[in-house]
């Protein structure tokens, strides 16, 4: 059956968007394709840095003759709406078909030529297209990332025939830019496109440009007995620079590897888009870099790696300037400095945030076995390099670079490692502190932002979340469960409210204490869901009151794997006609209180049900105090025989029997509802 191939040719496309782009080319073909009723066999896009492409195989080359059912008015319905839907249908009254009181219309529409279909589609594509930011150029009203150049479409071998602001479609393209034979080519299908843009020096595929560029820069390496660093987000990005990747090494002055490796890479990576390289089998850089250039020079690169690190030592030499400047002014000054920066109008200065977050990682540091003094004084200089020259030329290195600063003005190691390490983690890839004074001023750094900014009312909604509060939750969360530390989050909470209170001057009216709380139920259930686990275990849990997250998790795997044995999932669904029974008993009245005593009736299940109670209440309160939720399921599950006995052959509101036999099935409620609020558990 017939292919498309269309491709959208224009000047270069920014490689953060390319991805997003190949996307939604392909989300959008195929909504106006089903729209005409076309399943196409196959469907695949490609983005590079000037032309985004779409190949579709198997399309009909003219859409099936349909018959469309409209439903009209009700009979007898007012002579306006009868008269609006014959104009919407193109009938008289007539030839509509009533049926269950309703007038119908029965539309036989003929099938129209796929390629008008495709035109309308391709225009509707590039007048609608989401890029981020778009333009428009010269005299024209369309607007497109860059301006567009040309459009290449063909159905079947032959021209789909249409023009846009212009822009008539074709079946000609070109490939690089610069290298080869710059004339444009004729491409009648996908076979002959990519054979042209191979022999014109223009790789397609976004994949095998990294592979490309990986294999080159490995190779480059060996011979020079150097390994690659590998950067998959530098990676992603030079894919989308060069039609032609072609990976060049470099060489830097030593002189600049006794700066710190970070603002080596960071320099190489942010301005210059360089890959680093270290010597075989050592962890420190190498003085040399690999650069992605677009073109296969003549002379293999020495030109453009000449070039490239003379820009690169000009870059070096500024941050070796940064450094030595800094190392002469130190913390004290940088401290002051942050008495003028503004961290939100309303919770004041970053000055101000600097002392709640000492106050705040004070009261945490004995939660998780930290010396006070040496938390105090790293959360105390942990913001300080936001004032050096090194981080406001290289932001992403805040934190990282206080940590060498420190080391350099010989601070205590712990104190270096946490002001360096406070901001962890950034992301679900990057690793948290350990380290006991790095913990405490971590938690205390990312509990100031959450408490503020729920203080003020800045919640996340949606998919808005200016202030990264996710990112912080998520960061407290696994901090505290990836090293096991014991801590009442709402209790920390409180703190830091009264400490943001105090600080900021807030009304002592502001409720967000359980909103906080539930944000983390939230970002835990995320946490857990990744995992596997269930997230209406989480909520049976969180319903206890409980505000220990090591606590929490441990519960949770406990009640997961409990759930997953007969004895749970048959205990479970006693639970559940007990919870029934008692719900219908007290819709008709308060529920008799008290604990069971002694069956007086003839009836062995339910004298079974109260000594396996009775013999289930010390032992199962050992085990949760504990902490041994494994062995607390284990405790529940003696109560399985036993309450399946009980529902099955006793007759709960027999009059003479009636409430005690309620007050033993709220006794197995409650002692169930010790482990978790089992009420709240699905299936």
């Amino acid at each position: 059956m017939p292919q498309l191939l269309l491709e959208l040719f224009s000047e270069e496309i920014p490689a953060r968007m390319q991805a997003q782009a190949a996307k939604d080319l392909e989300r959008m073909a195929r909504e106006h394709l089903a729209a005409a009723g076309f399943l196409p066999e196959a469907l695949k896009t490609f983005a590079g840095p000037r032309r985004l492409t779409l190949v579709a195989e198997g399309l009909p080359l003219a859409q099936a003759d349909r018959k469309e059912e409209l439903k009209g008015p009700r009979v007898g319905a007012p002579p306006q709406a009868m008269e609006g839907f014959l104009r919407k249908a193109g009938l008289t009254q007539d030839q509509l078909v009533e049926r269950d009181g309703v007038y119908m219309a029965f539309i036989e529409k003929k099938g129209r030529p796929t390629p008008e279909i495709v035109a309308e589609m391709v225009e509707a594509i590039v007048r609608g297209f989401p890029w981020p930011k778009s333009m428009i150029w010269g005299v024209k009203k369309l607007r497109w990332v860059r301006p567009l150049k040309r459009i290449l479409c063909v159905l079947d071998r032959e021209v789909v025939p249409f023009a846009i602001e212009g822009i008539p479609s074709g079946d000609v393209t070109e490939g690089h830019r610069f290298m080869g034979d710059a004339q444009p080519f004729v491409a009648k299908d996908f076979d002959e496109y990519a054979a042209g843009l191979e022999a014109h020096y223009v790789v397609l595929d976004v994949e095998e440009r990294k592979e490309r560029i990986l294999e080159g820069c490995k190779t480059l390496c060996f011979a020079r007995h150097l390994e690659l660093v590998e950067d998959q987000g530098l990676l992603e990005e030079v894919a989308g620079l060069a039609e032609w990747p072609t990976p060049v090494l470099g060489d830097m002055d030593p002189v600049f590897l006794s700066l710190p490796p970070e603002v080596i890479r960071t320099s190489m990576r942010t301005h210059q888009k360089y890959f680093a390289v270290r010597k075989a089998g050592e962890t420190g850089l190498a003085p040399h870099f690999i650069t992605i250039a677009n073109i296969q020079a003549a002379d293999g690169g020495a030109v453009i790696a000449a070039g490239n690190a003379k820009v690169l030592s000009s870059r070096l030499s500024d941050a070796r300037f940064f450094w030595d400047e800094d190392v002469k002014i130190g913390f004290e000054p940088w401290l002051e400095k942050l008495n003028g920066v503004t961290f939100h109008a309303k919770l004041g200065t970053m000055a101000q945030r600097v002392e709640r977050i000492v106050a705040l990682a004070g009261e945490i540091a004995p939660l998780v076995g930290a010396d006070v003094a040496k938390t105090q004084e790293a959360a105390r200089l942990a913001k300080a390099d936001l004032a050096s020259q090194m981080v406001g030329e290289f932001p992403e290195l805040q934190g990282i670079m206080g940590g060498y600063y420190a080391r350099q003005f010989g601070l205590d190691a712990e104190v270096a490692a946490a002001i360096e390490g406070h901001y962890k983690p950034q992301g679900p890839s990057d690793a948290v502190p350990t380290a006991s004074v790095s913990i405490a001023v971590a938690l205390a750094d990312k509990l100031d932002t959450l408490v503020g900014f729920f203080a003020i009312d800045e919640k996340p909604t949606g998919s808005k979340d200016p202030y990264a509060l996710r990112r912080a939750a998520l960061g407290v969360i696994r901090i505290i469960l990836e090293n096991g530390k014991s801590i009442a989050l709402g209790q920390v909470l409180r703190v830091a409210g009264t400490i943001i209170i105090s600080s900021s001057r807030l009304s002592n009216e502001t409720s967000y204490s359980k909103d906080i709380l539930a944000f983390f139920a939230d970002r835990l259930k995320v946490t857990l869901r990744d995992q596997g686990k269930r997230h209406d275990l989480v909520d049976a849990v969180f319903a206890l009151g409980d505000d220990d997250l090591a606590r929490i998790v441990a519960r949770v795997e406990a009640l997961d794997g409990f759930l997953k044995t007969d004895d749970g999932k048959t205990l479970m669904a006693g639970y559940k006609r007990a919870s029934n029974i008692l719900k219908a008993e007290e819709k008709k009245g308060a529920l008799p209180v008290g604990a069971p005593e002694a069956p007086t009736a003839d009836s062995d299940a339910e004298v079974g049900l109260y000594n396996a109670l009775r013999l289930l209440d010390k032992p199962l309160k050992e085990a949760l105090a504990k902490e041994d939720f494994t062995g607390a399921m284990t405790q529940l599950a003696e109560l399985r025989g036993p309450v399946d006995a009980y529902l099955d052959g006793v007759f709960v509101n027999e009059p003479e029997h009636r409430d005690n036999r309620l007050k033993t099935l709220a006794a197995v409620r409650d002692a169930m509802g010790q482990v978790a609020d089992f009420g709240l558990i699905g299936g």
